[in-house]
């Protein structure tokens, strides 16, 4: 019940922000956090929700329309939004890795959750490049090169730190709480991933900022001014 429960919160959060900005008109300049957002909000729930309408809202044209400039960002904004782009990396892919492992049945000596930590990685690095991609001002070849480089440069360390913890805390649970491998079909195997990337989130903080304010990191698109 509490699995069900915070899977529908999350998406509930999620659909609040989807709504807010594709029908309350409240659309993002930089197109990639209207991804971004939702899918904070899938693990982060109404705080997500929060932070959406107190950094987020306010890029909208809509709103600057209406109430002039946004107030200024908080000095910890930055890593914030540095966080939630590569949370929301993290996030996608590991849905899409579990579809993939799971939908094909993928396993290694009847182990599935050693290659599901490899697709998830994967599929964190290939979100955030796509992610990159979007945002890129050069074009053609040199735009995926470009993407390339920012994701290993600004993304790969805090993309890292999430996953390890994040798979971290799926061995531990799996072996010390449930006797029985858990599957996508169960809400509890959703609930485990959502605790495991907030603790992510917060274990992978000092790294984020670490390269912010070594200027390692460069701006992300669509941090609050």
């Amino acid at each position: 019940m509490l699995s069900w429960a915070t899977l529908v919160l999350g998406s509930a959060s999620a659909a609040v922000i989807v709504v807010d900005s594709f029908i309350g008109g409240h659309r993002q300049p930089v197109k990639v956090m209207e991804l971004v957002w939702p899918v904070t909000a899938l693990y982060f729930g109404p705080a997500a929700v929060m932070a959406y309408r107190k950094w987020g809202r306010p890029q909208s044209p809509r709103w600057r329309q209406r109430y002039g400039n946004p107030p200024k960002k908080p000095r910890h904004a930055a890593v914030v939004f540095g966080l939630c782009h590569c949370l929301a990396h993290c996030t996608l892919g590991a849905i899409i890795a579990t579809v993939i492992i799971f939908g094909l049945r993928i396993d290694t000596a009847g182990e599935t959750l050693r290659p599901l930590y490899i697709g998830d990685f994967v599929g964190a690095v290939a979100v955030g490049v796509a992610f990159r991609y979007a945002t890129e001002a050069h074009t053609g070849g040199r735009r995926v090169w470009a993407a390339i480089r920012s994701v290993a440069r600004e993304d790969l360390l805090t993309v890292s730190a999430v996953e390890l913890v994040l798979f971290i805390w799926i061995e531990l649970v799996e072996h010390l709480v449930f006797p029985e491998a858990l599957r996508p079909n169960n809400p509890v195997f959703w609930f485990i991933h959502q605790i495991g990337l907030i603790i992510g989130f917060f274990a992978a903080w000092p790294a984020t900022s670490w390269l912010i304010h070594r200027g390692i990191r460069g701006e992300t698109p669509g941090t609050p001014p």
